[in-house]
C-alpha cells in the first residue's frame, strides 16, 4: 500500500502530481503532503500543503461552515500581533512554494497560502501549513478547535481491488 494510494483514498479521487507525506497520525496515515508548485499537467498549484486526513478535514469542514473563515479573517484585522504572524506566514509560504519551481516560462502560481495574498481563504491549507511545522496563527487557531486525531480505526484499508476508504471508520467522540 503505497502513500500515493492511500491519499487518492482519502481524497476519493486520483491525485494530479505527486505528493510528499509530510505528516503522519499515530496510525502512520498520512495527514498532510506537499504537492509541487506545478501538477502534472503543468497548471499553477498555489497550495504547497494538502489536508488529506479525512478527521480532520470533516471536523474544519464544520468549522468553515460555522464562520470561521470570516472570523478568522475579521481576527486578521483587528488583532495587529495575529495579522502580522498571517502576513509573514503568507510569505513565507509563498517564497518556499517559488523556490522549488524550475526556473523557465512556464505558468507560476501565485499568492501565499490557498493562493490568498493576506487574508483567510481556506481554514484547511492554514491548517496543513501549521501541521507541517510552520508558524501559522489560523492553523495554530485550527489545530486547537480539531485536534487530537485520535482515531482508534484507520480511514483507509487494503482491498483486493486496492486501498479504499474504510467503511468501518467513524469519526471518534
Amino acid at each position: 500500500m503505497g502513500d500515493r494510494e492511500v491519499v487518492a483514498a482519502q481524497l476519493g479521487r486520483p491525485l494530479r502530481s505527486e505528493a510528499d507525506v509530510v505528516v503522519r497520525c499515530h496510525l502512520e496515515v498520512p495527514v498532510v503532503t506537499r504537492v509541487p508548485p506545478r501538477l502534472d499537467d503543468g497548471t499553477p498549484f498555489p497550495t504547497r500543503y494538502w489536508l488529506s486526513c479525512p478527521l480532520a478535514v470533516v471536523r474544519i469542514d464544520r468549522i468553515e461552515a460555522a464562520g470561521g473563515v470570516a472570523s478568522m479573517d475579521q481576527r486578521r484585522l483587528s488583532d495587529p500581533a495575529f495579522g502580522g504572524r498571517l502576513v509573514a506566514a503568507h510569505e513565507r509560504y509563498r517564497n518556499e512554494r517559488d523556490a522549488a519551481l524550475v526556473l523557465d516560462a512556464g505558468p507560476r502560481p501565485s499568492g501565499g497560502i490557498a493562493g490568498s495574498n493576506r487574508g483567510v481563504k481556506c481554514l484547511h491549507a492554514h491548517y496543513a501549513d501549521h501541521a507541517a511545522g510552520n508558524d501559522n496563527p489560523v492553523g495554530e487557531w485550527a489545530a486547537d478547535q480539531v485536534e487530537p486525531l485520535d482515531c482508534t480505526t484507520r480511514c483507509i484499508v487494503a482491498t483486493p481491488d486496492g486501498v479504499v476508504r474504510n467503511p468501518e471508520w467513524t469519526e471518534p467522540t
